[in-house]
This record gives structure tokens, C-alpha cells and sequence, in this order.
């Protein structure tokens, strides 16, 4: 490609025109390859992409598909821990690439602007003798274009106002993960946790988690020392590890 991009040199990029999945690829290079930490998978479109619960996700040119592979050495219960630093990073990468953004992170990996969403995170992990042998982290940002009818409603940078290439997005979202990443290495999750709800939406807010057994509804707690969230139910907190969560009175 006839750009010189330049990254970190932490990582090791493969570069593709077009693939099904930089998760799958990302997962391939683990398993078949023995990839080390850092390879960074980056696609310029998707065919078969997809967000949490393999819900689809529009991979259109113009926008930003990629997948660090990690091999954090930690334990399983820690590996979901990574999946705050990526957000985070997320949301800081628009951040620099745009001005005065209403930039905002919705639990448990959806980066906001204006309310709507303009990223997602998709983590997925393989075990190998009880440790964690990798992590892949996939993030998606709107740049260029974004899904209509989508039931959390959906912009991208374009929409509101700023333009940005995907390898521009790609350099500057590689500088803020390794920080965040290096972070979480070297002192655990506190400062990422505290970070990312810096940057989510305050405490008392309402909200409604859509679960397997059925909604529950309640004001946001924040999070506990595991990242799960924690709603205030009447007084009682509940503790929730999964769900898909809608601001009150939104459909």
C-alpha cells in the first residue's frame, strides 16, 4: 500500500485487502502459527463480520476493522479485564481525530458519540492448561459510514463531522491501546476501570439490561472489582456479568 504507516513497534502488522473476519484471522495466526503478543491483524474490509452474540457487523471501506492478538499470561478471570482497555482506547482514538466529539463508553464495549454508537469491541480467549494461552481483541470503528435501523441507533465520524482515514485511526488507536495495555500490566485494573468510567455515563443513570431470563431495570452503580456492572435495584445492588444494555425509555 502506498502509505508509510507507522506503528508502535510492539506490533507486528498483517495487512489485508479484504478478509472474512480479523477475529478469525487474528484466532488462526494464535492456533496455527504460535503468533507472539502484539500481532495486529488489520483488514480494509470484512465480509463476514461480527459483534458480540455474532450479531453482524457492517464492514464497509472506510472504516476501521482490526485485531490485536494478545498473550497477556494472567489468569482466566483476568483476561476480561482487557476488554476496558480496548474501549478506552477506542474512544481516545476518535477523540484525537475529531474535535469537541461527545464521546462516551456504554458497558460492556460499546464506544458512544452523541449517544449513538460509533464503535464496538469483540474479545475472545482459548485457555491452554488452565492460563490463558491468548486473547484477541477486535475493534471496529465507524469512520466513513454506519448502519441504519440498527437497534442501538448508529453513527460514525463522518455523521458528525469529522473525517478520517483508517490508517490514521489505526496508528493512533495501536499508541493508546499499548499505553492502556501496558497499564493493566503493570498495575492491574484499577486505573483502567477508573478511567473507563471517567468516560461512561454517571452514576444514577437509568437503564434497562436485556438478559437470557428477561430485563432487569435499575439506575447504573458502576463497577465492581471485576468489571461487572452493578445496578441499583430499589436500594439493592445487583451484580450483572452480562446483558445488553439500553438507556431507560429507549427502543
Amino acid at each position: 500500500f502506498a502509505f508509510q504507516l507507522v506503528l508502535p513497534p510492539w506490533f507486528t502488522l498483517a495487512e489485508h485487502e479484504s478478509l472474512a473476519s480479523t477475529n478469525d484471522e487474528a484466532k488462526r495466526l494464535a492456533a496455527e502459527d504460535g503468533a507472539p503478543d502484539g500481532t495486529l491483524v488489520w483488514a480494509h474490509s470484512q465480509t463476514a463480520g461480527r459483534g458480540r452474540q455474532n450479531r453482524l457487523w457492517i464492514s464497509e471501506p472506510g472504516n476501521l476493522f482490526c485485531s490485536v492478538l494478545l498473550r497477556p499470561d494472567c489468569a482466566p478471570d483476568r483476561a476480561a479485564e482487557i476488554g476496558f482497555a480496548v474501549p478506552l482506547a477506542g474512544l481516545e482514538t476518535l477523540a484525537s481525530l475529531s474535535n469537541n466529539l461527545d464521546l462516551s463508553l456504554k458497558w460492556p464495549n460499546d464506544i458512544l458519540a452523541a449517544g449513538k454508537k460509533v464503535g464496538g469491541i469483540l474479545m475472545e480467549s482459548s485457555l491452554r492448561d488452565g492460563a490463558v494461552d491468548w486473547v484477541v481483541a477486535g475493534i471496529g470503528l465507524n469512520l466513513a459510514s454506519h448502519p441504519d435501523g440498527t437497534e442501538f441507533p448508529a453513527t460514525s465520524l463522518k455523521a458528525a463531522g469529522a473525517t478520517a482515514l483508517p490508517e490514521d485511526a489505526l496508528a493512533a488507536f495501536c499508541s493508546r491501546f499499548e499505553h492502556w495495555y501496558g497499564r493493566w500490566r503493570e498495575e492491574g485494573f484499577q486505573p483502567i476501570c477508573e478511567a473507563w468510567l471517567a468516560k461512561s455515563h454517571p452514576p444514577g443513570t437509568p437503564l434497562r439490561v436485556r438478559r437470557a431470563d428477561g430485563d432487569v431495570s435499575g439506575a447504573f452503580h458502576g463497577l465492581d472489582e471485576s468489571g461487572a456492572l452493578l445496578l441499583d435495584r430499589a436500594g439493592k445492588i445487583e451484580r450483572l456479568d452480562s446483558g445488553d444494555v439500553f438507556f431507560a425509555g429507549q427502543e
